[in-house]
């Protein structure tokens, strides 16, 4: 199954598998499956529509997949034929910037509030929400800024090379070289215009193409074929947000926790079994997190942390009573330390269980458990386990 393809930790020329994960709008895992290598992300999505109605026998089905999953193509191939089929998904940047010059989104859009709805004729039957993210605007706007002055600061001193009186920088070849690296470097390039000659050079910004880059600073576009009586428009936004749970899901799968790599197995139904114990390992761990979280630093109610929010568009806030076991190290009822989710199985790794054999002839060889420790046995309430 191993070939190669896309690599998105940039370990080109390595094999590798893809394997897709399902999990439910909580973010708890429900199924996976594996593919080929060189298998692209949105050909794995109608085996998954597949397994939904199929396997798990739902007739009315969402999918919420980013826009390099559910593809243009596939929206309009799959789901606009199937019926009880609907999605969430995003839309691309050009696709955002021709909203913007047809006047679709306009700087007033965000007068009184970070989100509005709107319709397009260019997407027929669909409903887009236009959502800004106001630090997200900030934090674009000032990361561009001081890579565009950093980028300026490098350029001018090639120019200062080309005009000084002493073996003076000269040939096309040559400043093109010490150019393209600076280019390189910061991943600006596209905002310059480079003017390059055998004994010259010079650069200026291109100003319309920043502002009209600036105009899409913050602002993302979520897209869907779910009627506003099933989901109104927070709550479309809401779910593909949830995104983010698959996304830590993944993460956990492949470096954190179960640690899916690397693997040493060669035949294909001992590969798909080694991801399937990866992600029963997973939903173990799903699990004992939401028992555990008075005692790690982990939110303990995701209601209250929702309720934190001004709207669904801006980041998310941790509870006061997450802030505080974050700063203190301790938990508020019993005074306990506060523990990662790895940290406090290491700690609960520490319980062993002993082979006894007492000196006097004859007697019997018994087991022995450790005592747990008082965060230990918390944990074990917690998780409902008796020793």
């Amino acid at each position: 199954m191993a070939h190669r393809g896309h690599n998105r930790d940039k370990k080109n020329g390595k094999l590798q598998i893809e394997f897709g994960l399902l999990c439910n709008v909580d973010g708890r895992p429900i199924a996976v499956e594996v593919f080929e290598g060189n298998t692209g992300d949105p050909a794995t999505v109608a085996d998954q529509i597949n397994k939904l109605r199929n396997r798990f026998g739902l007739q009315r089905v969402i999918i919420v997949g980013d826009r390099g999953m559910l593809t243009e193509a596939w929206i309009r191939e799959e789901f606009k034929t199937t019926d009880g089929l609907d999605w969430i998904s995003a839309l691309r940047s050009p696709a955002i910037k021709k909203l913007i010059r047809t006047n679709k989104i306009q700087p007033g859009l965000f007068d009184e509030y970070d989100l509005a709805e709107i319709t397009s004729p260019d997407y027929p039957g669909e409903r887009l929400m236009v959502c800004r993210n106001p630090s997200l605007y900030v934090q674009r706007k000032e990361k561009r800024e001081d890579l565009l002055r950093a980028t300026e600061d490098k350029l001018q001193k090639v120019v200062k090379a080309t005009q000084r009186k002493r073996s003076p920088l000269k040939g096309k070849d040559e400043i093109g070289i010490r150019v393209g690296k600076i280019l390189n470097s910061h991943k600006v390039g596209k905002h310059f215009e480079l003017n390059i000659s055998d004994e010259s050079f010079s650069y200026e910004r291109r100003e319309q193409q920043i502002r009209e880059e600036a105009a899409l600073d913050g602002i993302y576009v979520i897209r869907t074929s779910v009627s506003p009586d099933v989901l109104n428009t927070e709550e479309t936004v809401k779910t593909y947000k949830g995104l983010s749970m698959v996304e830590r899901a993944f993460h956990s799968l492949k470096s954190v926790d179960s640690k899916v790599r690397p693997i040493h197995h060669r035949l294909a139904d001992r590969v798909r079994a080694h991801v399937f114990l990866c992600m029963l390992a997973y939903y173990v761990e799903w699990h004992m997190r939401q028992r555990l979280a008075p005692i790690l630093f982990d939110d303990e109610d995701k209601r209250i942390v929702d309720g934190l929010r001004k709207n669904v568009v801006a980041p998310a806030q941790r509870s006061a009573k997450a802030k505080r076991k974050a700063t203190s190290k301790r938990t508020e009822q019993d005074d306990l330390p506060v523990h990662s989710f790895q940290t406090l199985l290491a700690d609960l790794a520490t319980i062993v269980k002993n082979q006894i054999q007492p000196l006097i002839p004859g007697s019997p060889i018994f087991d022995k458990l450790t005592i747990p420790t008082y965060v230990q046995q918390k944990a074990l309430d917690l998780l409902d386990i008796r020793l």
